[in-house]
């Protein structure tokens, strides 16, 4: 027994916390740093997005310029700058050098960052594979300096380790620059940084990127629009969407006195009448105190939410690209033939409003005889890795794209040469890891998705019918032309008409004035009758002209 007792004190004497900054330094595929291409890609989209969330809260139209140098071995440079508002500098280190710190987290509207971990991992990655600390310039205004800073981040205390601090002059108003120095590869295709860039573009048409590849090739990517997007409005839970755990926190740490202030103060959608039908179900009277609720008491005020019929939450805390912006950007970027787009209305998970977007590109250089290219986003950004596993692909493929002009096999994206866009937008964006590259597959997700790709699949099979039905008039015409001299000159003995260019001029008249109706012929159709009259009656005419003269 003693020697149990002995290893049982050993093995305690080994046991530690762990801290955040080393269980992702160890863990750093769950970030998306799991091979040298993907994590060099996604330093680029982290940047970008802190970038593009700045500048829109600032009410500034993003000018951010990419540039990433070849160092050799493996080894790249990578500079990020933007002309956002800049940051202010007692929160530099803290942004850049520690984990699971920022304000997006406990905000319900709608950004691109949510777990204040993006840029910080990068720089964590940086660190590990190179050693050298990242390089931040950062300006709020014309007036004021620059401040410069060289980071690493304490691992063990995830906190920042400051090599350097500075103020330098910069030739910029305000914004933001970082440097860094990481493992890397570089390769295009569809999940390269050129492909995230372009992709963002579109579905960003406000933003202009300047982007220098290791090549030193050089892509501008212009915004195809002044205007800002809306801005999102933070909103409260909706009371739909809180969970009990969760519910006995707020009730514990609330600064309201009764139950019923509780309900209309910390949730959205809850008025005075709506939490007195809340107590009323759940069986409390409105003037108990919050922190003196007891765990049943918690969950009987659960239960009566449950009952109660409350309206949708607000949807002004998203901001959804909007159907036309959306087709413009597809046409800055894309070279097609067909264009199209569509919004839904808004709808709910988990009490957390959501808004889907759908567009399609039909056409031009895009190959006939592949898959179609799908762009999935979430909140504007695009999500290139785990496809597969993504709710977005799961919606394409359970429709039945062959009742929208294109063939597909079961179970496989549809073939042909289009360009498939979905985008949602919401205030959390239910991702399925920490790395956020594909969505959670909730029911009402794939349902809204759904019936956006319907709904844009509609104006696709009204054009591709289209299509199909002028080559098929196409054909019949070219084969009428062919026997058009052969009629005239048939016409010309029946009825004795002397002129066969008149002839043959009137039966080109008539075929030209059914174009676009030529799949109609058979068919009951008034204006062909019509044709066939007028027709009838200048023969009727040219053959009396034609007696006379004889």
């Amino acid at each position: 027994m003693e020697e149990i007792k002995t290893k049982a004190h050993e093995m305690a004497a080994k046991q530690r916390d762990i801290g955040i900054a080393e269980f992702f330094a160890r863990n750093r595929h769950l970030l998306g740093f799991d091979n040298k291409r993907k994590s060099l890609m996604t330093t680029i989209k982290e940047a970008v997005d802190n970038s593009l969330d700045a500048c829109e809260e600032a009410d500034i139209l993003p000018e951010i310029s990419v540039d990433i140098i070849d160092m050799g071995n493996d080894r790249f440079r990578v500079t990020v700058e933007d002309n956002g508002p800049g940051i202010v500098k007692k929160q530099i280190p803290k942004i850049f050098a520690k984990l699971l710190y920022g304000s997006k987290f406990f905000k319900l509207s709608q950004t691109r960052g949510q777990q204040g971990i993006g840029i910080s991992a990068a720089v964590m990655y940086a660190q590990l594979t190179t050693g050298k600390p990242s390089k931040i310039t950062s300006k709020i205004h014309p007036d004021q300096p620059a401040h410069y800073y060289e980071l690493h981040i304490d691992t063990q205390k995830n906190k920042p380790d400051i090599i350097k601090d500075d103020t330098v002059e910069w030739k910029k108003d305000h914004g933001t620059k970082i440097i860094l120095e990481l493992e890397g590869s570089y390769l295009g295709g569809s999940q390269s940084i050129d492909e995230y860039l372009k992709q963002t573009a579109i579905v960003n048409p406000h933003v202009t990127i300047t982007y220098t590849n290791p090549k030193a090739e050089q892509f501008i990517f212009a915004r195809a629009t002044d205007d800002h997007p809306k801005k999102p409005v933070e909103i409260k839970p909706h009371p739909y969407g809180v969970e009990l755990g969760v519910l006995q926190k707020m009730l514990k740490f609330t600064e309201c006195r009764t139950l019923q202030s509780f309900l209309t103060q910390e949730f959205s959608r809850v008025g005075s009448g709506t939490a007195k039908q809340i107590c009323e179900h759940a069986a409390l009277l409105p003037n108990t105190k919050p922190k003196n609720m007891t765990r049943e008491m918690v969950e009987k005020l659960a239960e009566g939410i449950k009952k109660t019929k409350i309206i949708s939450p607000p949807t002004d805390c998203i901001s959804p690209i909007g159907s036309e912006l959306l087709e413009k950007g597809l046409r800055k970027e894309i070279n097609a033939e067909f264009y199209a787009a569509a919004t839904r209305p808004p709808s709910v998970y988990r009490g957390n409003p959501f808004v889907v977007e759908a567009g399609v590109a039909y056409g031009g250089e895009q190959g006939a005889d592949s898959a179609v290219r799908l762009m999935r986003y979430a909140n504007r950004v695009p999500l290139l890795y785990q496809q597969g596993a993504c709710a977005v692909t799961k919606s394409a493929l359970q429709t039945t794209w062959r009742n929208y002009g294109l063939s597909q096999s079961r179970g496989a994206l549809p073939v042909g040469p289009a360009t498939i866009v979905i985008s949602i937008a919401s205030v959390w964006v239910p991702f399925t890891s920490e790395s956020k590259e594909a969505i959670a597959h909730y029911p009402e997700i794939i349902k809204e998705i759904k019936l956006a790709l319907q709904e844009v699949g509609r104006k696709l099979m009204s054009y591709v019918g289209k299509k199909k039905r002028i080559l098929a008039e196409s054909k019949k015409r070219d084969y009428i032309q062919v026997y058009i001299p052969h009629v005239a000159d048939a016409l010309k003995e029946i009825l004795g008409i002397k002129d066969e260019e008149k002839v043959k001029s009137i039966l080109v008249e008539l075929l030209e004035s059914q174009r676009g109706k030529l799949d109609k012929i058979g068919v009951d159709n008034p204006e062909y009758d019509e044709d066939l009259a007028k027709f009838g009656k200048e023969n009727e005419t040219s053959d009396k002209e034609d007696q006379g003269n004889s």
